[in-house]
């Protein structure tokens, strides 16, 4: 994608600069320390070694406390993708491994969230074999970097999954997923609204419209508790009660005329704001918010 930047009202596209990092190792040191910034997760670990001898590049935790698993390749290479696999199966066998990781790391009291585990995996570039292989599994993102001159960096999401989940038993918060075409309940639209009202479903449905009008957005359904929007980053979450719905921000503050956000950052890590919706004539307001935090992904 072509990067333009304004001077005196021209346009002047600024080049690409492939070998701005040097190497893999500087790739993921840079991406581990802003992860926050980049990708809006937590950084727990980087070159973490397994069992079998691999080294993971990076583990982190993202807004909603999900684990992720995070390898990077210094250009395009194909086996990134099998890579990504391998440590995911490692992970799902290593939870409570995982969960003193994050305990040692951020505290005692952090609790893993153990329904969406993901993996992501950031390259200059993926072929096609790898963009059709990496659909036919789950939890397994795409995320395609460019370096530009004047140190600029682009991130597009490539591809990201969106499958509706399976609910077998929830027992004290725990979600055992079972094979999709088992007729069981799925996470999906019906599931977040059907205990809404009429009219909070039509605030839902004309926020929605709205919100995926916006360019490179991507909506996330197949969680428990709420639709979550995001770019490579979440930057808006609904939960949903009878009359009500529940905006989740990512800052506590906005420019905020009619005062509709709080502040929860003392709450957890993740979103800062919240915003409560009631009625169809606060709409416009309630989107207002959410595109400031839109923008502050971009």
């Amino acid at each position: 994608m072509p990067i333009f930047q304004i001077k005196n009202n021209k346009a002047q596209q600024v080049s690409l600069d492939i070998n701005h990092f040097n190497n893999e190792a500087e790739l993921r040191d840079f991406f581990a320390d802003n992860l926050d910034e980049l990708l809006g997760m937590r950084f727990i670990s980087n070159e973490y070694p397994t069992s079998d001898g691999g080294r993971i590049d990076t583990l982190a935790l993202d807004e909603t406390n999900s684990p992720v698993i995070i390898e990077y390749k210094w250009g395009q290479d194909n086996a990134i993708f099998v890579q990504g696999l391998f440590y995911y199966d490692w992970l799902k066998k290593n939870k409570k491994h995982f969960d003193l990781l994050v305990a040692n790391k951020i505290g005692k009291d952090e609790k893993v969230n153990w329904s969406s585990p993901r993996v992501l995996l950031i390259a200059q570039g993926f072929d096609n074999r790898t963009i059709s292989a990496v659909q036919q599994v789950d939890n397994v993102e795409l995320y395609k970097y460019m370096p530009y001159k004047s140190d600029i960096i682009y991130i597009e999401n490539v591809y990201v999954p969106n499958k509706p989940k399976r609910i077998k038993a929830i027992e004290n918060e725990l979600v055992v997923e079972v094979d999709f075409d088992d007729g069981e309940q799925t996470y999906d639209i019906n599931y977040h609204l059907g205990g809404s009202s009429d009219e909070a479903k039509e605030i839902f449905y004309k926020i929605k419209e709205k919100i995926q009008a916006l360019p490179g957005v991507e909506e996330f359904v197949n969680q428990k508790t709420g639709v979550t929007y995001r770019t490579t980053m979440s930057f808006t979450r609904f939960e949903f009660g009878k009359t009500y719905i529940d905006v989740l921000l990512r800052d506590p503050k906005y420019n905020d005329p009619k005062d509709l956000v709080k502040d929860i950052s003392s709450y957890k890590y993740g979103y800062k704001g919240k915003a409560k919706i009631k009625s169809l004539k606060e709409v416009d307001d309630i989107f207002d918010l959410i595109k400031q935090s839109y923008e502050s992904t971009l």
